[in-house]
Order: structure tokens, then C-alpha cells, then sequence
């Protein structure tokens, strides 16, 4: 079985696979205070109450933004499996064409969901990205990645507006009925969320106004289901994009980490 690890600034996501069959999915919140034998032991556990032996595991794959994590869980997916991870950088075969003017800075996050999508869609394609920071993309009809736009994110944003606001109150992100609103908790839940919705919309428009040309858009993370269905464009949500990004990278790698 393979695992695919993705760490975000928020939460880490696993996916088992076996035969290129999703087994199984798990979350924790990220914590770069947690040891490799704490994390060793969470992941014990889990597979534990899912009868599933982590002497199964023969591959490894990780996307991370957050350094201080990563070394710690490749200590303890090694520890509990015995398997040397393959982390997501500069030097490991993606396929993906990058035409971008740095690509050694492109976020490994942005990266695997967009290989997924060059491998699962038809392109052009705009790729969103809604966790810690709002990410839109582009590839193009040929499926090179040529960069795109970045935001501050919907939590992001509405932590910054409460914590610099004192009269303002923390809310869920659970839509309103409408648009004008007479409480202060709705108003907010108003601009949050139709807001992100329309700024979507807008950004969608100008991208395909700028090349010319409709693209299939798909968005991924933890927001995208609050905010999404409240867009007037059609989009795809696929919660999985990152780890089934990280599965095509690890086949594409396979016979270099059998050798190493």
C-alpha cells in the first residue's frame, strides 16, 4: 500500500492506497510541537482500530508546507513502517511543465493538485486551492502549469477582521439565507462567504477573458465546500486533489526510490 501524506499549515491529511484504490483517509490538526513518536503512535493507532498493518505500507509519499512537521512524520512513518518517505521538492519527477519564472518556489501543495488535474481533466483548466491561503491557477490547453493568483484565505481573513475588531464576534461559516442581512454575526457570514464566492466568479471570468478560451475548474481544500456552491460558475469540488496529485508523482518515482 501506498501512503500519501499532505501537510498544510492547518491540518495533514493521509490517504491509503492499494492498487491505485483509495483504503483509507485520515486527518489530524497539524502541530509542529508533536515528536516523531507522537505522531508514530497516532498513526499506530488509527490503523490499529482499521485492522490495517502498517507492514502493508511499502510506499511513502509526503507534500508539506511546513518544514518543522515534515522531518517529524518521515521519522515516524519510517519508525512505524519501515519505509524511507519521499518528500515533495526540487529534484523529484512531477511531469508537470512549469512555465513559471522560478518553479524552485512553487508550493509542493499547488504542485500535486495540479498534476492530479493535468492526469484526471481536460484542460485548459483553472485549479482552486481553498485552504490557509486562496490559491487560483492555470494550465493551459496543453497542460502546462502558468502560474495564477494568490489570497489571503477565507479563515485567514475573517480571523484578522475579529481579532483586529474588538465589537466584531467570531462566526461559523455556514451561509446565511441572504445577501443584506440585520445582525452583525450574518453580515459577516454574508461578506466571508458570498464575497470569497464572487471573488471567485470575477477571477474565473478574467482568467478565461485573458486567454481566450472556457477552462474546466476544479477546487479543492477544507473551505471549499462552504464557499463553492455559493459561486454562479460551474466547479467541481474534489477534496482528494492534493493526495491523488502525490499518488501520480509516486509512480512516476517508483523505480528511483526502489533503488535508493
Amino acid at each position: 500500500m501506498l501512503l500519501c501524506t499532505d501537510v498544510g499549515n492547518t491540518n495533514i491529511k493521509f490517504a491509503l492506497y492499494e492498487s491505485n484504490q483509495l483504503v483509507l483517509k485520515l486527518k489530524f490538526s497539524t502541530n509542529s510541537r508533536k515528536t516523531d513518536d507522537e505522531y508514530a503512535a497516532d498513526l499506530y493507532s488509527v490503523f490499529n482500530i482499521n485492522s490495517l498493518e502498517p507492514s502493508a505500507i511499502d510506499g511513502s509519499i509526503i507534500s508539506s508546507v511546513v518544514p518543522m512537521v515534515t522531518e517529524s512524520l518521515c521519522k515516524a512513518i519510517k519508525k512505524l513502517t519501515g519505509v524511507q518517505t519521499l518528500v515533495l521538492g526540487p529534484g523529484v519527477k512531477s511531469g508537470l511543465d512549469l512555465r513559471i519564472d522560478n518553479p524552485a518556489t512553487l508550493g509542493t501543495d499547488i504542485l500535486a493538485m495540479c498534476v492530479a488535474v493535468k492526469e484526471l481533466y481536460s484542460c485548459p483548466a483553472i485549479v482552486i486551492g481553498l485552504g490557509t491561503a486562496t490559491t487560483i491557477v492555470y494550465l493551459d490547453e496543453k497542460k502546462r502549469y502558468c502560474g495564477g493568483a494568490i489570497s489571503p484565505g477565507v479563515t485567514l481573513s475573517l480571523n484578522a477582521l475579529t481579532r483586529n475588531a474588538a465589537l466584531l464576534p467570531s462566526v461559523d461559516l455556514v451561509p446565511p439565507k441572504k445577501f443584506i442581512n440585520t445582525n452583525t454575526e450574518n453580515c459577516i457570514k454574508s461578506g466571508v462567504i458570498f464575497g470569497t464566492a464572487c471573488m471567485l466568479d470575477g477571477m474565473i471570468e478574467r482568467f478565461n477573458e485573458e486567454r481566450g478560451v472556457n477552462s474546466t475548474v476544479i477546487a479543492t481544500g477544507g473551505l471549499a465546500q462552504s464557499i463553492v456552491p455559493n459561486c454562479k460558475s460551474s466547479i467541481e469540488i474534489n477534496d482528494d486533489l492534493i493526495l491523488e496529485g502525490l499518488r501520480f508523482i509516486y509512480e512516476k518515482n517508483r523505480s528511483s526510490m526502489r533503488n535508493s
